[in-house]
């Protein structure tokens, strides 16, 4: 963990007289909410296919805390796993109840690639809620991908014979390397917003974009950019071919209830 992640958990741990039993508390008692950020398709009418699952706190006087404020303590306490289990369980009961968007793309911590369970325990939710596998998809941060290369290989061979997909969160963050393209075998490659939001002022930027759209395209995977705030970069994605874009500019975080169908 970060020095970054660590100095805001020291903030929070302050806030807290036992964090463990609240975090407990918290997953014992529902008190997270699930927000979605809906992912547009940028050709065939700007549909959206997909959505990134957030989550959020529950505190006193019904205000919600934003992840920053409390996944580095669930990450301190090394909780992670015990939260990605409640957002697979609850986002795949959202699902079976009925969602406009067919799919829900669901970020998985470091932590949780090295439980040997938890592919497990995704197939025995979805065989208990009834919810269709390829109705989810796994984001992996690109760090993760990187530093744990094999157990990242590990989940996604696990997870995608069941019908799920796996997507590359924050590519190109650093250096862009492959490596965890390989070993991963992504349906979709997410650009980092440091990437999108320079597209048009940094020519590497631009260039580096080029270079992910035509690895993706030959490799037979989606291409999405994050982090997208206005048109003028819309226009550029399209040019460029990618696919897909998610950002303020397209969709802001709302709970998961604004995509109910019914």
């Amino acid at each position: 963990m970060d020095d970054k992640f660590l100095r805001q958990a020291d903030r929070q741990l302050t806030g807290w007289d036992d964090p463990v039993s609240r975090l407990r508390a918290a997953l014992d008692k529902n008190e997270l909410e699930l927000y979605v950020q809906p992912i547009r398709a940028l050709a065939g009418g700007g549909a959206y296919p997909m959505a990134e699952v957030l989550v959020r706190l529950r505190e006193e006087e019904s205000a919600l805390l934003p992840p920053g404020e409390f996944l580095p303590v669930f990450e301190h306490y090394r909780m992670m796993p015990q939260l990605d289990r409640w957002v697979v369980r609850t986002a795949a009961r959202h699902i079976v109840r009925g969602l406009k968007v067919p799919r829900l793309s669901v970020n998985i911590s470091g932590q949780t690639l090295d439980d040997l369970e938890f592919p497990r325990f995704i197939a025995g939710e979805l065989m208990e809620s009834g919810c269709p596998a390829k109705a989810l998809l796994f984001e992996i941060d690109e760090p993760d991908a990187l530093s744990q290369t094999e157990a990242a290989g590990r989940f996604a061979a696990a997870v995608r014979p069941l019908g799920m997909g796996i997507m590359i969160d924050g590519f190109g963050r650093r250096a862009a390397s492959f490596a965890p393209v390989k070993a991963v075998r992504p349906d979709f490659l997410k650009v980092d917003g440091s990437i999108t939001r320079r597209l048009l002022t940094a020519e590497t930027a631009d260039t580096k974009l080029k270079a992910i759209v035509r690895v993706a395209e030959a490799a037979g995977f989606g291409v999405v950019a994050e982090c997208v705030e206005d048109e003028s970069i819309l226009t550029r994605l399209r040019a460029l071919g990618v696919g897909y874009a998610q950002g303020f500019g397209i969709y802001r975080p709302h709970p998961i209830a604004s995509i109910a169908s019914a």
